[in-house]
């Protein structure tokens, strides 16, 4: 199976399984879909969406540690996910492999966000994902009362034979997901 990149043809070893998967396949690998950055925006039609953010504390000191946390994949490794990156903090361009029991989420950073009050980045899905798609992982100081809010955004939609036919499982995995990536920082 090849892929196109820039013009030319990519072999993708990526199959939905951990098996011989890593960092250096997914180096020359496009993104599989084009709304690239839309997590920062109005969310693309044609895709299932989550918005969703929790309440993790309070003060400077909680919003700083979580922040550190997020950006070194912290979100994910707290959810179950066995994680390896480029780098060890997220900085656009990082290719990132999620490992959840057999199957693997080949990823890339598109974004970071590095303000006072927010920090987190978004990656988007390469070949050999599940879904299509894009996702943010963030932590949110809000000053007026001090509180702190880890927070994801997300948009997708199967990319497999397999993500197809089981769409309403994968829904729900979806939904129990991100409610431990909220509560992993």
């Amino acid at each position: 199976m090849t892929g196109p990149t820039g013009g030319r043809r990519v072999p993708l070893r990526v199959t939905g399984h951990s098996e011989g998967v890593n960092l250096a396949h997914l180096r020359d690998l496009p993104l599989t879909y084009a709304e690239v950055g839309a997590t920062a925006a109005d969310l693309p039609a044609g895709y299932r969406h989550i918005r969703a953010s929790r309440r993790i504390g309070s003060g400077r000191d909680r919003f700083e540690q979580a922040a550190d946390a997020v950006m070194r994949y912290g979100m994910l490794r707290g959810a179950g996910l066995r994680v390896t990156a480029t780098t060890e903090v997220a900085q656009v361009g990082s290719d990132v492999l999620g490992r959840l029991g057999p199957f693997v989420a080949p990823c890339r950073v598109v974004r970071v966000t590095d303000e006072p009050n927010r920090r987190g980045f978004a990656y988007g899905s390469l070949p050999g994902h599940a879904v299509s798609g894009e996702e943010m992982f963030g932590v949110r100081y809000d000053p007026a009362d001090g509180g702190v809010y880890s927070e994801v955004v997300a948009f997708s939609r199967p990319a497999t034979w397999w993500s197809r036919l089981g769409a309403p499982v994968l829904a729900v995995i979806q939904r129990v997901v991100t409610a431990r990536y909220l509560s992993a920082v």
